[in-house]
Order: C-alpha cells, then structure tokens, then sequence
C-alpha cells in the first residue's frame, strides 16, 4: 500500500494513500481559519478607536464565550469538558482566550503598525510546530532548529532596524503574543483529534466565563468608551470570528490534516495580514517590511518541512 512521505503526517507517522483526501480537507479548512485570523489586526486597530485595550482583550473573549455557551445549550453538548481535561483546556484559554488578545492589543494600542504586527508574528507556524514538538515528544532533525533560529534572527533583524538598535515594548509584546497562541493552538489542535473543533473553543470560552464575564462589565464602567461604526465593527470581528468562528475549521484542520501539514497554512497570515492593512487602512509599508515577511516565511516552510 502506497503511504505519503512521513514529514507530511503529524507525529512523524506515515500516511496511507487513502487519508490523503481527508488530509487536504484539512489543510482547506486550516486556511479558512487563517483567512479569519488574518483580519484580527486590522480589526483590533479599528475597535481601539472607540474602546480600551483591556476592555478589548476581555470583552472579546466574554461575547464568544456567550455566544459558545448558547452554542453548546442549543445542541445539547455539556457546557464544560471532561476533569481530566480541564489542564488542557486551561492551556488553550492561557494562550487564545486571554494571552494573545492581551498582548496583540496593548502592542497595537502602544503604536506598533498591523503591518510591524503581522512581521513579527510570523514565526507561529514555526512556534507551534516546537510546541508540537515538546508535547509530542518528537525528535526534529538539526535543520528544524537552524530554521527556526534563522527565522528568530530575521525577526531581530527587522525589529532593530525599525527601532534604531533596540526593541521596543510592542515586539516583546508581540512575541508574548506569538508564544501564547502557539500553546493555544497545539494544545487546541491535539484535543480536535477526538473532539470537534467548535466545541473545544466553545468549553474554552464557557471555562473561562467566570473571569472574563465580571472583568468586562467592570471595565466597560470604568474605561472610556466612545463607539463609532468603525469600532464597533472591529470589535464584533475579533469577538465573533477572532476568537469564534475562525477556530472552527482551524481547530478542525489541524485535527484532519495534522498540525504539521496544516499548520503549513499560516505561512500565509502575515501576507494576508499586510494585504487587508494596505486595504482597508490604507497603510504602507517599505521593502524592508516584505522582505522581512518573505524571509519569515521561507524560514518556516523550511521548519515544517524538517520537522521529522
């Protein structure tokens, strides 16, 4: 029986012919969430217009955790996950409910561009495809670290030239960032294999409530907050398809078609990312902040190819 090259598998393991289809199903839906997230800057630049950083951050996550906990009533799922997987899921809120909004907003808040963003946040793929790696046990060959530390060394680059030498509060932010939604998504990734995608960000969401809930209505009584239909729209996108809907098929991707193979997806955000800032926000940007993206993004492809 014909099997696909072993890189290409998650964990290293080889793939009959026969699962190839479901697998490239997987990196099609792994896309769509891409194509979600890559509009989260964008968006979180537009909601700061009329709303605090922190209100932000946590009344993203307060919104879809409504919404996941009307989702999981409605279809008669449990509103909370099995105990033993509560460590789990308290990762993924970690990382995606709480850290990465946190750390992208008050970067973007503090004067850091979507397109400065989007650069430097290009080595998730490769972040997690290393958290994969520690959780997985897995033995990746020396060329996975070379790229790994190349592309580190590209980001440092573009950071130190756009900051006269010296990074700033934004990039060690950003790289908070960057970490926190690569824990968020493997660990994400590895619960989607026996439980669907919706419903993992869903008992993350509705795990995280209790927090998240309170804190909103606080700070939307003790920030300032001055709506526009701009800002508005921004931060219906980060609360419903952020930190929602574009889980669906990520989570569901990374479950089909592997978090190596699927993760390869991402390499895409930080372009796409730099096409809606041009788009939208009308914002420009030098060579050096293309070069810096394609660099980043060689880098990664190399890692995920060498993974195994």
């Amino acid at each position: 029986m014909k099997v696909e090259n072993s890189a290409t598998a998650s964990g290293g393991v080889a793939v009959p012919a026969s699962d190839r289809g479901p697998r490239r199903r997987g990196t099609a839906l792994a896309f769509l969430g891409v194509l979600a997230f890559s509009g989260s800057f964008p968006a979180t630049v537009f909601a700061l217009r009329g709303f605090d950083p922190w209100l932000i951050a946590l009344g993203r996550a307060a919104v879809a955790g409504v919404v996941a906990l009307v989702c999981l009533k409605a279809t008669g799922r449990p509103l909370l996950p099995p105990r033993d997987q509560w460590r789990a899921y308290a990762l993924i809120s970690v990382g995606v409910v709480f850290g990465f909004p946190a750390f992208s907003g008050l970067a973007l808040d503090l004067g850091a561009s979507t397109a400065h963003a989007a650069v430097v946040t290009g080595l998730l793929p490769a972040a997690t495809a290393a958290c994969a790696v520690v959780s997985a046990g897995e033995r990746p060959r020396p060329l996975f670290w070379a790229a790994c530390t190349a592309g580190a060394a590209a980001i440092t680059a573009f950071t130190l030239t756009q900051h006269q030498g010296r990074p700033t509060w934004p990039d060690l932010l950003l790289v908070g960032a960057l970490l926190s939604a690569a824990v968020g998504y493997t660990e994400g990734g590895r619960l989607s294999r026996k439980t669907p995608g919706w419903q993992v960000i869903s008992h993350a969401l509705v795990l995280s409530l209790p927090l998240t809930a309170p804190i909103t209505a606080a700070l939307a009584l003790t920030t300032p907050v001055t709506p526009t239909p701009q800002s508005v729209a921004g931060f219906a996108y980060v609360a419903l398809v952020s930190m929602f809907l574009g889980f669906f098929p990520w989570y569901a991707g990374l479950a089909k078609g592997g978090i190596a193979r699927a993760g390869q997806t991402q390499l895409t955000q930080p372009l796409l990312t730099l096409i809606w800032a041009w788009f939208l926000m009308g914002e420009r940007f030098g060579p050096v902040t293309v070069v810096a993206a394609l660099a980043v993004l060689v880098c990664v492809a190399v890692t995920q190819r060498a993974r195994t």
